[in-house]
């Protein structure tokens, strides 16, 4: 995937070189030369920008870029700046960090979902995270099994757990299940948020926007995702 990282202080460089090490185009961006310098070497490029100013963007190729870091961690402001343009600017996926709560809710407020905390989350298990790229969220337990977050095939609309079950085409364990439900944040601002609806029942329907949250071995999930031979669920 081609990954443009903006902000090459511990976590952002950390992140950066974990990505190209992982086969991964990566841009790094930072308005500081010392810390470019640092890191020019070890990932595919690296350039010296104010990501806070709009017009220093037509240097980058965010249309053809799969997925954008705001790694920023030293400024809120620039932080929050830098998210918003290129939230106007592309529509590409972008993983934001979060500095505090207010940051935290001025990016859900922005329809930023992918947040992260790098002093709870490791630049390596977000790498892993960034390169299962199929899935729409997963927590890795090791190099070979996954929880993931899965969109609900159209063939499993309508249909109970226990009509799916017999089936007998997926090797994924079914955990839980999110539905989207509409509310308002803390600065008035309506958002769409994921609600699990706890422990699935043989009785539970399968509704068009549901996301399943699965447990499996890695392959197994991604030809789940990639549509390729169909493998079972068991709930």
């Amino acid at each position: 995937m081609k990954i443009i990282v903006f902000g090459l202080g511990n976590f952002g460089m950390s992140l950066a070189i974990s990505l190209t090490e992982t086969g991964n185009e990566v841009i790094g961006v930072d308005k500081n030369m010392e810390k470019v310098n640092l890191v020019k070497d070890k990932i595919s490029h690296a350039i010296v920008m104010d990501s806070t100013n709009e017009l220093s963007y037509e240097a980058l190729p965010l249309k053809d870029t799969d997925k954008v870091v705001v790694a920023i961690g030293e400024n809120e402001g620039a932080a929050i700046i830098t998210t918003a343009i290129i939230k106007k600017l592309s529509d590409v996926k972008i993983i934001s960090r979060a500095l505090s709560p207010i940051h935290d809710t001025v990016l859900e407020a922005m329809g930023i979902h992918s947040i992260v905390h790098p002093e709870q989350e490791s630049a390596d298990r977000l790498t892993k995270q960034i390169n299962f790229k199929s899935t729409l969220e997963n927590y890795q337990l090791d190099d070979n099994y996954t929880i993931s977050e899965v969109k609900a095939k159209p063939e499993f609309f309508g249909k109970t757990l226990a009509e799916l079950d017999s089936i007998d085409k997926y090797r994924l364990t079914l955990i839980t299940i999110f539905r989207k439900r509409e509310k308002r944040n803390l600065i008035g601002k309506r958002t769409v948020v994921k609600e699990t609806i706890g422990r699935p029942a043989p009785d539970t329907i399968v509704l068009e926007d549901d996301i399943l949250v699965v447990y499996g071995y890695n392959k197994d999930i991604e030809t789940y995702c990639l549509g390729q031979e169909e493998y079972k669920i068991r709930s």
